[in-house]
């Protein structure tokens, strides 16, 4: 039987990586080891980039340096010899992980391949726009561009319910279906020379609870209301470590805001932790996971501290929270800093307690990069032929104008830049 190839299409990839770059990542292997698909992986040029070593294609497209502008790269979709030299592949499936760029791309090659097209909606873009654009005339043209472009593809998936519902409040009017993406790490909790490498030089006494966030240090993933409940766990003369994992983004300010607050001798910052196995004996260290996130639309390090048997702290209703019973396999708080210190004064005591749920969370909550695949790949071939026997609504092709959009972009790029900012 001949393999099916899927092209996976991402903004982001390797060196530049971000939680959908490790998605992508997982999906390709995952579908390159299996016995009935295979995969290859479109996405922009990047400093550096070296795809030697992936077991599956990697096929770079044009695109401009604004890492110091922006901080990112920005792929140039509809250059007309990347689009031929992939219109020549024999695929069966297109899987977009991003609206934008890789989207733009994915339709042209839809037109020119003549296959489905799936879209993963991962986060809540219209956080990141707010975030990026400041008039609300700006803003309002960006979100109905993103609503039209998820629009444009033949079925939508989407990480979470509550992702869905974040893009039907921007507009978006058609239906989509729930994919879970997986953990690669494996159950179970590292071993306690793993975890003694991993932690060794921090402050962690053994009798002292420590809580664990991991993430991009973003103000939006909760941040302020988990150091506002440290500050008021100290006024009541408790003691603990707050550990936070990562960086970027507002890290400067969130660690000013711990000293202004008094807690340089309760949290400690580790950076960004690339070892996976590293990061894993930091989540089998920590006695609770602290994620009072309503911005995450997954909460895949939710995923990953049940892995190692840690639980979680959410919000309820959140994302993050979904198939979460609060005081089962995770507790749930309201969106401010007192509800989540009356919580933590609660379960701080209880050692045991906060254990059970941490294997709770394990039973319940974890799902592993082969079982998430299998039940894409169901998928795949649902979408596949319901697309070939044309149930598929005919979808708007995108029109000269927007074919020509690479070079517009090309010039455009260079007002704010200069040439030499240009990746082929």
């Amino acid at each position: 039987m001949d393999k099916k190839e899927i092209v996976l299409l991402n903004d982001s990839f390797p060196p530049a990586i971000d939680g959908v770059a490790n998605v992508i990542m997982n999906y390709a292997r995952q579908l390159q080891e299996s016995r009935d698909y295979t995969a290859c992986v479109v996405t922009p040029e990047y400093p550096g980039a070296d795809d030697s070593a992936f077991p599956y294609a990697v096929y770079r497209y044009p695109s401009v340096d604004l890492r110091k502008q922006l901080g990112y790269t920005a792929g140039i979709p509809l250059v007309p010899s990347s689009l031929h030299a992939l219109s020549q592949k024999n695929a069966a499936l297109l899987h977009s992980h991003c609206p934008f760029a890789s989207n733009y791309m994915a339709r042209a090659l839809r037109e020119q391949l003549n296959v489905p097209l799936v879209l993963t909606y991962h986060t809540k873009f219209d956080v990141d726009i707010a975030n990026a654009i400041k008039g609300k005339a700006l803003q309002r043209g960006a979100i109905k561009a993103l609503v039209e472009s998820v629009s444009a593809a033949d079925e939508l998936w989407v990480v979470s319910k509550g992702a869905g519902e974040n893009i039907r409040k921007l507009g978006y009017t058609g239906d989509y279906y729930v994919m879970q993406n997986g953990v690669d790490m494996p159950r179970g909790r590292a071993t306690e020379a793993q975890i003694a490498a991993a932690t060794a030089g921090y402050d962690l006494p053994s009798d002292l609870p420590v809580f664990l966030f991991v993430g991009r240090m973003m103000w939006y993933k909760g941040l302020r209301i988990i150091l506002d409940a440290m500050a008021a766990l100290k006024s009541q003369n408790y003691d603990f470590r707050m550990v936070f994992v990562g960086g970027g983004g507002n890290e400067a300010d969130v660690k000013a805001y711990a000293s202004k607050n008094k807690l340089d001798d309760k949290c400690l910052f580790t950076g960004p932790i690339r070892d996976r196995e590293a990061l894993r004996a930091w989540y089998s260290r920590a006695d609770l996971f602290l994620f009072p996130s309503d911005f995450d639309t997954n909460g895949l390090v939710v995923r990953e501290a049940a892995a190692c048997g840690l639980g979680s702290v959410m919000l309820a209703d959140s994302c993050a929270a979904e198939g979460v019973t609060g005081d089962l396999n995770g507790l749930l708080v309201q969106n401010n800093a007192a509800s989540l210190a009356v919580c933590l004064c609660r379960i701080m005591e209880h050692k045991d307690a906060m254990r059970k749920i941490g294997a709770n969370a394990a039973a319940d909550l974890y799902l592993s990069w082969p079982d998430a695949i299998a039940l894409a790949k169901e998928r795949y071939a649902y979408v596949i032929e319901e697309y070939n026997a044309g149930h598929y609504s005919k979808k708007r092709k995108l029109t000269d104008k927007a074919l020509a959009f690479g070079s517009d972009l090309l010039n455009w790029f260079e007002t704010i830049g200069n040439p030499s900012m240009l990746m082929h």
